[in-house]
């Protein structure tokens, strides 16, 4: 009974941010969707047929988003944690954003035809780590900054002749380009910014579903009046800025995508403050357990094709033997059963097994330098 019970105050004890998990766990099924299944149409609040295309792009986002919160949470939460504690904190972000970096190398060596985002998320792992030390009066505004300036930048950076090369092809895949960290920093910082500002506090809860909607409006609103189409935005610099679609990283999908993820986030945190936290409990378990839900999915989708298709990139063909339910609800049923009855997930074990081992705790003595 013992053990049954640390599981379980492990996944609903004082320590876990159930509205955390649930918004991650929400990230990652939206990742599912978008990879499997058929979307044709662009999200419109008026028809209700094409709301399943609200995964496209906003659910990798909130993805990004929840990475920074994670990096918040781990490096003190409300108050950044004392220099001798960060700076072994960080070494062992830097050692988990490289185990994640070698775990999307080799799912994207599996052929399945996803764009993997591990690779963009250990980069924006390391660019967040210099920011640790801030404060969310800093953190907040420095996210909206590079959400406004950044598009403008990544406009050039997608031009540049050297992605329309084989060259420039590997590169994409080994940086997740589809995710460009160069503008999507701004997500993580935003994360890294909320955890700061208390994020189990319900003034923030309620400020983030207010600002976060006002910027969803703003960004999507804007694009529905004045947004370039998909041929505007192959025709010039302002048609790829001027645009709210998704992955296209333009100036409108950052502030409405972003505006999305917040709000979001707060809704999953006001969510969990009533007794929906508790038919919630599977999409949080999901959520305590990311990374192993993300690459079970994909080491699964390479299975099943490679014994049932020609080939493993075969996307039409896999899409067609309408795996996401099945998949979806095994994964998620799984995850609940694990978390219930072993705890953390297996490669969120692993890798923060290997951060300890590579960076160990310092040890103070009394009247002593520290030891190792």
């Amino acid at each position: 009974m013992t053990w049954l019970a640390t599981r379980w105050e492990r996944l609903n004890g004082p320590a876990r941010i159930g509205g955390v998990d649930l918004a991650r766990g929400l990230a990652v099924l939206g990742m599912f969707a978008a990879h499997l299944l058929w979307i044709r149409e662009s999200f419109d609040l008026a028809d209700p047929s094409t709301w399943i295309a609200v995964v496209s792009g906003r659910s990798s986002i909130l993805f990004a988003t929840l990475a920074g919160v994670s990096i918040g949470l781990m490096t003190g939460g409300p108050r950044p944690l004392p220099r001798d504690r960060m700076a072994t904190a960080r070494r062992r972000l830097a050692i988990r954003a490289g185990l994640l970096w070698v775990i999307g190398i080799l799912l994207i060596a599996t052929g399945v035809p996803v764009y993997v985002i591990l690779p963009a998320y250990a980069l924006m792992f390391l660019l967040a780590l210099p920011l640790t030390s801030l404060p969310a009066r800093v953190l907040l505004p420095l996210a909206g900054a590079l959400a406004l300036v950044l598009p403008f930048v990544q406009v050039v950076l997608d031009a540049l002749p050297v992605w329309s090369t084989a060259t420039g092809n590997a590169l994409s895949l080994a940086i997740g380009w589809h995710y460009p960290f160069t503008t999507w920093i701004a997500f993580v910082i935003a994360g890294l910014g909320v955890a700061r500002a208390g994020i189990g506090r319900l003034q923030v809860q309620v400020w983030l579903v207010a600002a976060g909607a006002a910027l969803a409006i703003a960004g999507y609103g804007t694009d529905a009046a004045t947004g370039a189409d998909q041929i505007a935005e192959r025709a010039s610099y302002l048609g790829a800025l001027w645009t709210a679609r998704a992955h296209s990283t333009g100036l409108l999908e950052v502030v409405g995508s972003g505006g999305f993820a917040l709000a979001v986030l707060g809704a999953c945190l006001l969510a969990c403050r009533t007794v929906l936290v508790w038919a919630a409990l599977p999409l949080r378990a999901v959520g305590a357990m990311p990374l192993s839900a993300y690459t079970l999915q994909l080491v699964v989708w390479a299975a099943i094709a490679a014994s049932e298709l020609d080939r493993v990139g075969d996307l039409a063909g896999f899409r067609a033997l309408e795996p996401f339910w099945p998949l979806t609800m095994a994964i998620i049923l799984l995850c609940t059963a694990w978390a219930l009855l072993v705890g953390r997930g297996p490669l969120e074990t692993v890798l923060d097994a290997a951060s300890r081992f590579a960076v160990p705790d310092r040890v103070t003595l009394p009247d002593g330098p520290p030891l190792r």
